[in-house]
């Protein structure tokens, strides 16, 4: 069975094509790594997948369910391309880490002690654990991504999609991801990512999908140059000023559907 199904989707947005007949699956245990040039429908793809991003055409299934049927939100994990709790929201690492465990127990249910240890774990996942008590807006900007994705992990997903996790932060933030990634996959976990260069996680990556002008224009290995790729539409640009980009910065509970 697969994780995440996509038959035949086509997406528009004010009444402009962005997605055209797109087909996708990814299995369980899975790294997939979606590739592309900047505007190429990489990131939109995924929103559509999480529901996000409605579908003009075509189908998606999660975990053999159809999306318009699917509840079971908290096996998702999802981890946006920027911080949005840094930016003066007065939060601890850890208060943010622990909104992550919000799909599991619900909002009205105080946390317990199995919840503490899973923020606890998560952030040791990603060699935070000794910033739990510090203000995000006191971190770098990769150790903002950081605690995003313990904030996905404290959920305990199956399934873990991510949006340029590595765009724009140092290189020890990319190497925590990496680590962080591989010790998830050992799990069992299925990884989705978009991403615009690999760097350390090329390692990881079981399959590349190309998408090129909203179409899938390549599904294998990673190309070569693994970074920059030489398929259709690469135009050696980076994904800080990619208008797909902008402004998505919520966790899965804040604009998922509910359980």
């Amino acid at each position: 069975m697969s994780v995440v199904a996509v038959r035949h989707a086509a997406v528009a947005y004010v009444g402009r094509p962005v997605l055209h007949d797109v087909s996708l699956d990814v299995a369980h245990g899975q790294v997939v790594a979606i590739l592309g040039a900047n505007g190429s429908g990489k990131s939109t793809l995924i929103r559509t997948v999480l529901g996000l991003v409605p579908l003009a055409g075509g189908e998606i299934e999660l975990f053999g369910t159809p999306q318009r049927r699917f509840r079971a939100w908290a096996r998702i994990g999802y981890v946006p391309q920027r911080m949005g709790a840094g930016s003066g929201v007065p939060a601890t690492v850890g208060e943010v880490v622990a909104s992550g465990r919000l799909a599991r127990r619900g909002i009205f249910r105080p946390a317990r002690a199995a919840d503490r240890a899973a923020v606890r774990a998560a952030l040791e996942d990603v060699g935070l654990l000794e910033r739990i008590g510090d203000p995000v807006a006191t971190l770098s900007g990769g150790q903002q991504q950081r605690t995003l994705i313990a904030r996905a992990l404290a959920g305990r997903p199956d399934l873990l999609v991510l949006d340029e996790p590595t765009a724009g932060v140092d290189a020890a933030s990319q190497e925590a991801f990496a680590d962080a990634l591989r010790r998830f996959g050992e799990r069992g976990g299925t990884v989705l990512l978009v991403a615009h260069e690999l760097g350390p996680l090329e390692p990881l990556i079981d399959r590349a999908v190309v998408v090129h002008d909203g179409r899938i224009a390549y599904e294998g290995r990673v190309p070569e140059p693994a970074g920059h790729h030489a398929h259709p539409g690469h135009d050696h640009v980076h994904p800080h000023a990619d208008p797909e980009d902008s402004g998505i910065c919520v966790a899965p509970t804040d604009r998922m559907p509910a359980n």
